[in-house]
């Protein structure tokens, strides 16, 4: 069994932002295993497919970002699953607009939803599936914690949402291929494709 959290903001004013690509990956590979639609459990939006002879289980907590890992513990309560079966895809302004980035294990990285799912699963061996944002425009503000928060819950332009699709996909394909062959197969092959 495999569980995949998708980490963004609920409502309709988020659904096209930055923040929220993890939702993004999420419907599409929940679309492209069969998935109609999605109910309510574990403070989340939940649906289930089928995979091979598993099945798994795909999560848009709908607690607001920084408190994802309420909904990641519920669900590997609830399942009985191991933190390393769950994979979280999430955004990045580390990386540029549509770089993949997947992780066994680690820090967040500052990113509030992955810390919250890591404190909450009381390890940091956690699968992640980094999607790239770019960064901040330089000289936007002069703080850059409120820069960050502004880049993060904007939209993205045109010519950035053609390759945040094209990301979107690969990254389906990736989360495909961690379920079917396991992390390390999924790292060496995106790890090293260009975004």
């Amino acid at each position: 069994m495999r569980i995949v959290v998708g980490l963004g903001n609920p409502g309709k004013k988020y659904d096209r932002t930055r923040h929220n690509v993890g939702f993004r990956v999420v419907d599409f590979l929940a679309a492209d295993l069969g998935v109609t639609s999605f109910r309510s459990a574990f403070q989340s939006l939940a649906a289930e497919a089928g995979m091979g002879e598993g099945k798994v289980v795909f999560l848009k907590p709908q607690t607001y970002m920084n408190l994802s890992g309420i909904t990641a513990r519920a669900v590997l309560d609830w399942y009985k699953v191991e933190p390393a079966h769950l994979m979280v895809v999430l955004d990045d302004f580390a990386l540029p607009v549509g770089k993949l980035r997947l992780r066994a294990k680690g820090s967040s990285g500052g990113h509030n939803g992955l810390e919250s799912i890591l404190q909450h699963a009381g390890t940091d061996e956690v699968p992640r599936l980094r999607v790239g944002i770019g960064p901040p425009t330089p000289g936007a503000t002069q703080q850059a914690g409120f820069a960050r928060r502004e880049h993060v819950l904007d939209a993205f332009s045109g010519e950035e949402e053609g390759k945040i699709s094209k990301a979107i996909e690969r990254a389906a394909e990736a989360v495909r291929l961690w379920m079917r062959d396991g992390i390390e197969a999924a790292m060496n092959r995106y790890n090293v494709e260009e975004g």
